[in-house]
C-alpha cells in the first residue's frame, strides 16, 4: 500500500518534471509531392523529404499544390490546426489565367456560391508575383495571348480544392497555388523540399 508520504513525494516529483513540448515541423511541400508517408507509386511522399518518426500533416495540401504544410506528433494540435471550426487563418498565393478585376476580388471577399456550398467571406487582393518565389518544375501552362496575374487569398475554411473552384468560379483559373501561412507560422526562407522546427514563439502561438 502506498504510504501518504509516498503519494505527496510522487506529485511533488511529477510536478518537478519537464513538460515534453510537442514537435512541430514546417515544411515547403514541393509540386507533386502527396501528402502521405506511406508509399503512394505514382508520386513522391512526405517519407522522401523528412526523417522524422511520429509525426503526422495538421490539414492536407493537394498533390498538385505548393507550400507551407505543418507535421506535428500531437494530436489535439493536429486537429486543432486542420479542422475548420477553429477557424485558423490560411494565407495563399495564386496565380491566375487573366488579369484579375475589382470585380472578381470583391465576389471572393464576399462569399461564392459553389453549388455545393457557399465559401464564407475571404480576404482577397491582386498582388505583384511574391518576391524570390522559386521556379516550379514542372512550370505551368501559359498561353501566348493571355496574361496571367497574383491574387493573395486569406481563409477561414478549406474544403477540397476551395481555392481553385473560387477562382474558376469568378472567370480566373488557377494556374499555381501555393499556400505560404497558417496563422501565425510563415514559410520564410524555405525552399521546396526544406524543413524546419518551429519556435518556441509560434508553439505558444498555436496555442
Amino acid at each position: 500500500m502506498i504510504t501518504l508520504f509516498q503519494q505527496v513525494r510522487m506529485v511533488a516529483l511529477l510536478s518537478a518534471m519537464p513538460v515534453q513540448m510537442s514537435r512541430i515541423v514546417v515544411f515547403n511541400k514541393p509540386y507533386g509531392v502527396i501528402c502521405q508517408f506511406s508509399p503512394d507509386g505514382k508520386h513522391p511522399t512526405l517519407k522522401d523529404f523528412i526523417p522524422i518518426p511520429g509525426i503526422y500533416p495538421a490539414g492536407r495540401l493537394d498533390t498538385d499544390s505548393e507550400g507551407l504544410l505543418i507535421l506535428t506528433d500531437d494530436g489535439a494540435l493536429q486537429h486543432r490546426l486542420a479542422h475548420p471550426i477553429h477557424k485558423l487563418p490560411k494565407t495563399y498565393w495564386a496565380q491566375v489565367e487573366g488579369a484579375v478585376d475589382g470585380i472578381a476580388l470583391q465576389a471572393l471577399q464576399s462569399g461564392v456560391n459553389l453549388g455545393d456550398f457557399i465559401t464564407l467571406p475571404a480576404q482577397a487582393r491582386a498582388i505583384t508575383e511574391p518576391a524570390n518565389l522559386w521556379v516550379r518544375l514542372p512550370p505551368i501552362r501559359e498561353r501566348k495571348n493571355i496574361p496571367t496575374s497574383w491574387i493573395e487569398l486569406v481563409l477561414k475554411e478549406g474544403k477540397n480544392r476551395q481555392v481553385r473552384r473560387m477562382t474558376a468560379k469568378v472567370g480566373y483559373p488557377t494556374l499555381r497555388l501555393i499556400r505560404c501561412q497558417i496563422g501565425s507560422i510563415t514559410l520564410e526562407k524555405l525552399m521546396p523540399g526544406e524543413y524546419r522546427e518551429a519556435t518556441v514563439a509560434e508553439f505558444a502561438a498555436l496555442n
